[in-house]
């Protein structure tokens, strides 16, 4: 009480530093959140590496879980900026902060998980980065929300019951180490996601712009899809440049603009909109499921699209079989992509997304073809499988989906 009371106190209040400009509908993304992306295009090279480094199923899992915890401090502040200005007063301070502590966080993953003997620095430091951000958060949050004391409620509520129950796990995870501590991170990972949900259903979370949520999520989307573009890249500089793996780099980078396609044309423009028309309760419900929910799953099929294609373009040179391996992560990765902007749209909309769902199972249809062909006709199959959907929706429309609710629109 004494500082709030003091000179300094006073010259901080007096700068802004320790004040809020609330959003208002229409406004966007600004160039901060753009620097604090860029820690995560880096965050995502990262968990595509460590995924690489073992191939196997259990290396896919841990990659996943990590990819899925930080997620949440991605989302937290996507709700942060859209309540107030990220490049202006306190927010500005939390941004900044919490963009240097999840760079320590990236750098932190290839040594996230740990052998019983191994240094303990590496995996707690994750942990600890986890727990700092979150407070940072909460702090910057409760100071964001003003005089609105629902949503302070809201934000105590959500913080006390997901995320600080799951930041202890993870340093209980971070110091057990091997065999337990994927599970133990896993079980925070799920734990924090599913407390989100409880506590947010029905809740008092304020969506301000929705051009600026939506923005924001296009974005870190697209980041995603960078990573695609780097594990392209990664699979072709181990070889040596000739015409099979030029045509192979043109081949996946094709997966990659028709990736690109499913999302950005037609679904993105045409769920802002939807979730536009919402007021209140049932726009933030519709923000969460469809935003800080489903968007996961778009981001993490993108991930694991990029460690499948980086696995197949190793064998693109000797014309081999990429094997099992590559050919789940590609087929797979593409399909759960696929699938996730099927439930977006179903979700904002009320339609099915035929086509995306048809394309999505054949993609893990194709999953033993793509294990035994040449790596080279794997990744020509599943570009078939992203062109024919963009194909066949510019040309059917409302006819590739079946019946909406009344007043909904079309992609």
């Amino acid at each position: 009480m004494s500082f709030l009371r003091s000179g300094a106190a006073s010259k901080l209040l007096g700068s802004g530093l320790l004040r809020a400009e609330t959003s208002r509908e229409g406004d966007r993304a600004t160039t901060l959140e753009l620097l604090f992306d860029l820690v995560y295009a880096f965050a995502f090279t990262q968990v595509t590496a460590l995924m690489v480094e073992g191939e196997t199923g259990i290396g896919v899992i841990h990659g996943l879980v990590i990819l899925g915890l930080l997620w949440g401090p991605w989302s937290s502040f996507a709700w942060l900026s859209n309540q107030a200005h990220a490049d202006r007063g306190v927010v500005r301070v939390g941004v900044i902060t919490a963009t240097v502590i999840m760079f320590a966080a990236s750098l932190a993953v290839p040594a996230a998980y740990r052998a019983p003997n191994d240094p303990v620095f590496g995996a707690l430091l994750f942990a600890v980065c986890y727990l700092l951000v979150q407070i940072v958060h909460t702090v910057v949050y409760l100071l964001a929300a003003g005089t609105d004391a629902a949503l302070r409620r809201q934000i105590v509520l959500t913080e006390l019951s997901a995320m600080f129950p799951a930041a202890a796990l993870l340093v209980i995870g971070a110091l057990v180490g091997a065999p337990f501590q994927v599970w133990i991170w896993l079980v925070a990972f799920v734990l924090q996601w599913l407390m989100i949900y409880l506590t947010s259903n029905g809740g008092n979370w304020r969506v301000n712009s929705v051009a600026h949520f939506a923005e924001r999520h296009g974005l870190v989307v697209l980041l995603a899809l960078g990573e695609s573009v780097v594990a392209i890249g990664t699979g072709a500089a181990r070889l040596v440049l000739d015409a099979s793996v030029l045509v192979g780099a043109v081949f996946a980078i094709g997966i990659g603009i028709g990736m690109w396609w499913s999302y950005f044309p037609h679904l993105a423009p045409n769920t802002e909109r939807l979730v536009t028309r919402k007021l209140g309760v049932e726009r933030s419900g519709m923000a969460t499921e469809t935003y800080t929910y489903l968007h996961f799953t778009l981001i993490a099929g993108i991930v694991i699209a990029a460690l499948g294609i980086e696995t197949t373009m190793a064998e693109v040179a000797d014309a081999a079989a990429s094997g099992w391996f590559p050919a789940i992560a590609l087929g797979g990765g593409v399909s759960l992509y696929l699938a996730g902007t099927g439930l977006v749209w179903r979700r904002v909309s009320g339609e099915w997304a035929v086509l995306r769902f048809a394309a999505a199972t054949l993609a893990l249809v194709l999953i033993p073809a793509l294990a035994f062909v040449p790596a080279l006709l794997a990744l020509a199959l599943v570009l078939l499988v992203v062109l024919a959907l963009a194909v066949a929706e510019q040309l059917l429309g409302p006819r590739a989906k079946l019946p909406a609710r009344p007043g909904a629109s079309t992609v």
